[in-house]
């Protein structure tokens, strides 16, 4: 038994239908998953096999290369609902979506802070869900997202801290880690130093790990932010997630471990999404020279998810 994957060529400006074109070369692919192909026609070469899925978009005319603009924006929402409707319908069991650019998608309409909240939106979905960033065996969450860093600690609280833990916990079960290990950053340098540098920890974070705990969600920490990271890939038995507290804390470590190689899984929705950690590359859109590894990473790990979602 295979799973059936959503499969969307992202932003045609960019290095996405170049991507999908290395990833439907590679033999390893149709071995994992039956494929259902959302895209233009003639950017992709398609091996047998595959499914072509009959969108308004498949036919669309050739986009202008290395430009954001409002049609490509409208061509990615078009794109991306197709995916998410075939995996809401069970036609699929998961989405997975070549890099797209945010500038556009705002110009084409996706009023919402980013893709995520505009997934959460089109599935009516209102429970807790966030990103989550993947490479290889570790995984990690965020407390904030996309806001001011002057805005991070008021936004934190400890129930937040405790969803976030319960997130990426139920997310490792889904890609198969049973009993996940997690580890939670503090905010300040040097986890405060018992308050000198703030309290955050003590007054939010820790609260926020035991709350997790009676839910059923055990972590350790918060451990001193800059070397969190360390504790997960070398201490013994290691971590499989780390959930940080604002977007750079996790997003530095992650992309100088793996930058082309980092998976962006769109976490607590309904339904599994993935797509690679990185952009679209204008700067090379065409050339022939991107390197597939991320693309490949998250179709695995969406067939990994959509076989237990299965």
């Amino acid at each position: 038994m295979k799973p059936t994957i959503a499969l969307f060529t992202g932003d045609p400006a960019g290095i996405g239908p170049e991507l999908v074109n290395k990833l439907l070369a590679d033999p390893g692919t149709l071995a994992k998953a039956d494929v259902i192909l959302i895209g233009q026609r003639g950017q992709v070469r398609v091996p047998d096999g595959v499914r072509w899925h009959d969108w308004a978009g498949a036919e669309a005319p050739a986009f202008p290369r290395a430009q954001a603009t409002a049609d490509n924006g409208r061509y990615m929402l078009q794109g991306l609902e197709a995916g998410a409707r075939l995996a809401q319908s069970g036609a699929a069991d998961a989405l997975c979506f070549a890099p797209l650019n945010k500038g556009a998608l705002r110009a084409g309409g996706m009023h919402q802070e980013d893709e995520l909240r505009w997934f959460s939106e089109l599935l009516a979905y209102d429970g807790i869900c966030g990103e989550l960033n993947v490479l290889e065996n570790l995984w990690t969450a965020r407390v904030t997202s996309h806001v001011a860093l002057k805005e991070v600690s008021e936004l934190l609280a400890p129930h937040k801290v405790a969803d976030a833990i319960g997130m990426i916990h139920r997310a490792l079960q889904a890609s198969g880690k049973a009993s996940p290990r997690i580890a939670v950053c503090g905010l300040n340098p040097h986890n405060g130093d018992n308050g000198n540098y703030g309290d955050e920890e003590g007054r939010i974070i820790e609260p926020g790990v035991r709350l997790a705990a009676e839910r059923g969600f055990p972590a350790d920490g918060p451990f001193p932010a800059d070397t969190t990271f360390v504790r997960a890939i070398r201490s013994e038995g290691g971590y499989d997630g780390v959930v940080t507290m604002y977007h750079d804390q996790g997003q530095i470590a992650m992309k100088l471990m793996g930058f082309e190689r980092g998976v962006t899984v769109h976490g607590g929705l309904p339904i599994p999404i993935t797509t690679p950690a990185h952009g679209t590359a204008y700067d090379i859109a065409g050339a022939g020279k991107a390197n597939p590894g991320a693309m490949l990473n998250a179709f695995d790990l969406a067939c990994r998810m959509g076989m237990n979602r299965a």
